[in-house]
């Protein structure tokens, strides 16, 4: 059964058991995906997230939920405790004897999760897929800030607070579960909570990096697009093979998929990717990685700046040619400082990464700073 709600699709109750050939077949999801989807995943293992903690994970461990793949079905794969699934599984609940056999409605299990990257939170998916007839019955999340690396008891410590951003909410079983939030802080850890008990297959954390200024500030010069310091891929001509935000996500690429690479193109044309910087920078060094793309790299690239949404767009690094497999490094003189750039590339094809190394200007360090503390 589907409702929608604020226009996003509901799903409650059981999936049909899986009777054999593709088991995505009769998955539940939005045809057109979440509205939210487009923002990063600041609950990805490759951002440095984790499950820090669980109540319970009998059946299937609590780091399941965070790998960066889509859950996967073996109907044949079983183990000493029963069906072994690529999600987060917790024992069935009990009530307390035999005249209340059944749990009380409070009750419930429960994970710790760390964000990668601590941000502005725009929407999460509980995603129960192969969760047929074992999902929870309802869940519920919630946010925390704590500064440092906390431990798992810290955050359960009596004097840590905890906002709701997904009231107890029915789910249903192997669909796409997508919440919401409109809380406007900045948070670095979740609360997931599954009533009574059961299983999720993922859980995505879709938001904005809203990074911490006296870091950056200590740094001096750091990678200024980096997903990880609050830079934003703010579009693309195009997402054919693989998505734009992988160029600035951390590490080198280690795959050909793990950059961003078009379709091939049968005009004229030349295709580009554009970018907001965590803030007005000044760029001193540039690195146009085309790792793993051996003949599909991009042949030519161009950088150009820009200050301001509304700011006349300036070159910063002309028509360069590009060498496939390869990390280029470019230095820039008397570059002007910019909030957006634009990665044009000709005349198609891809790359795995870009770095641009800079320091914040006073005016975008003051901004940041601003940001962050409104956030919270």
């Amino acid at each position: 059964m589907t409702a929608a709600t604020a226009g996003i699709p509901a799903y409650t109750g059981d999936a049909e058991p899986y009777s054999g050939g593709d088991t995505y077949a009769d998955y539940r999801a939005p045809e057109n995906g979440f509205p939210f989807a487009h923002f990063p995943d600041l609950a990805d293992r490759r951002l440095g997230a984790a499950v820090l903690a669980a109540n319970d994970e009998f059946f299937a461990e609590r780091e399941n939920l965070l790998k960066p793949e889509r859950a996967e079905f073996d109907p044949n794969h079983f183990g000493h405790k029963g069906k072994i699934m690529d999600g987060w599984e917790t024992r069935r609940r009990r009530g307390a004897g035999a005249a209340e056999p059944h749990p009380a409605d409070g009750d419930h299990d429960w994970a710790l999760i760390r964000l990668g990257a601590p941000g502005l939170i725009h929407g999460i998916v509980v995603d129960t897929a192969h969760f047929r007839g074992n999902q929870p019955q309802s869940v519920s999340v919630e946010g925390a800030c704590l500064p440092g690396t906390p431990s798992a008891e810290d955050l359960l410590a009596d004097d840590v607070t905890w906002t709701t951003l997904v009231p107890r909410t029915p789910v249903g079983g192997h669909a796409a579960n997508g919440f919401a939030v409109t809380e406007q802080r900045r948070f670095t850890h979740l609360r997931l909570r599954q009533f009574p008990d059961g299983g999720v297959a993922r859980l995505r954390v879709h938001g904005e990096v809203v990074p911490d200024p006296e870091w950056l500030a200590a740094l001096g010069t750091f990678d200024v697009v980096a997903l990880e310091n609050g830079g934003v891929v703010e579009d693309a001509s195009d997402r054919f093979f693989s998505p734009p935000v992988n160029t600035v996500s951390p590490g080198r690429s280690r795959k050909m998929n793990d950059g961003w690479e078009t379709r091939r193109r049968r005009d004229k044309g030349h295709d580009w990717l554009r970018y907001r910087l965590v803030e007005q920078s000044v760029v001193r060094a540039v690195e146009i990685d085309t790792g793993y793309l051996k003949g599909n790299a991009a042949g030519w690239a161009a950088l150009l700046g820009r200050d301001g949404e509304s700011g006349e767009w300036v070159e910063l690094l002309p028509r360069t040619p590009l060498q496939p497999d390869s990390v280029h490094r470019f230095l820039l003189t008397d570059a002007p400082a910019v909030t957006h750039v634009r990665l044009d590339i000709f005349p198609d094809g891809g790359i795995a990464r870009l770095r641009l190394h800079g320091s914040l200007t006073a005016e975008g360090a003051g901004r940041l700073k601003s940001r962050h503390g409104e956030l919270g």
